[in-house]
């Protein structure tokens, strides 16, 4: 363990960094499959900007949103409370990264309380059950710690930590061999040359699925899940659980809805972070040209254009 931690030590501090500079690739543009929906004309999709999200429809999050424009979806942000009324507006929902106001502004220590009342919890969860999709991502501490109650309503288990494997690294590198699961979402559709064989998710937290849920990303074997009391400070005494069996990706069915959780939110844009904007995470990423078709085949997924099994 402390040969791990000296390890990590040096990553985050670098990682930390980077973090705080991480701006939106607005120049890269992605090449996947043709658009599956009319211009304009696809679901009604609305990304979460009301807690404190780190990743939002015109920040870190604008080239999900231009990705998922330019396929037909009709996209929106959000900056109200969570309720039945609003919910009503929408198909589909994206909440990434949410936060609690005590948590704003890089105080990411503990304790993490909810992003979201129990009024909202609520309204999500009756608005999925009659029918609606909801994308919920939520990334290492604390965003994990955040977005708990919500998940735990919904069937999912978040550990509010980071994940990292046994070689000290926290980029998990997914292929058909390690980790990444044949799902509806990760074979596409039929004759669309929509199939996902690599996956790469760029410094996340882990979840469990009780029961019920589908995996599409299980965490390699010999992982475990640190979690500090700050985020990025590590030490001998960091507390630690072992990840086998975690997901960092799962389908839900939940009523009449659809759920996808990812534990990594990186992984559905393209930032970029470092000096002169050198390090690149998501959909620009030279490790990750499939990145952003995984996008479209998860919102395809939550629209119906794929299969629920």
């Amino acid at each position: 363990m402390p040969s791990l931690v000296r390890a990590l030590v040096a990553v985050g501090a670098f990682a930390a960094t980077a973090r705080a500079q991480q701006v939106p690739d607005t120049l890269f543009v992605p090449t996947t499959s043709a658009p599956a929906l009319a211009a304009g004309k696809g679901p009604r999709l609305m990304i979460d900007g009301a807690h404190v999200n780190f990743h939002t429809v015109n920040g870190r999050y604008a080239p999900f949103a231009r990705l998922a424009a330019r396929d037909g979806y009709r996209v929106s942000g959000n900056m109200m409370p969570f309720t039945d009324s609003l919910l009503a507006t929408t198909d589909i929902l994206v909440v990434a990264n949410p936060l609690n106001a005590r948590n704003a502004n890089n105080n990411w220590q503990l304790p993490t309380p909810s992003a979201f009342t129990v009024d909202e919890i609520a309204a999500v969860k009756r608005w999925v059950q009659r029918g609606g999709s909801l994308l919920l991502i939520a990334d290492h501490m604390p965003f994990a710690g955040a977005a708990e109650d919500l998940g735990r309503a919904l069937g999912i288990s978040w550990i509010n930590g980071f994940a990292y494997d046994d070689r000290h690294n926290s980029i998990y590198r997914y292929s058909r061999s390690n980790g990444l699961q044949s799902h509806p979402i990760t074979n596409g559709r039929a004759g669309k040359n929509e199939r996902i064989d690599s996956l790469v998710a760029f410094t996340g937290s882990a979840f469990w699925v009780p029961s019920g849920g589908a995996p599409i990303l299980t965490i390699p074997p010999n992982s475990r899940v640190l979690m500090p009391r700050v985020a990025w400070q590590f030490s001998d005494s960091t507390a630690s659980i072992s990840a086998a069996g975690m997901r960092q990706g799962a389908s839900l069915l939940v009523g009449k809805g659809r759920v996808v959780a990812a534990a990594e939110a990186a992984m559905f844009s393209a930032q970029r972070a470092g000096p002169r904007g050198a390090n690149m995470m998501g959909f620009n990423a030279p490790t990750a040209p499939q990145n952003a078709q995984f996008a479209l085949n998860v919102l395809h997924w939550l629209s119906g254009l794929l299969p629920a099994k």
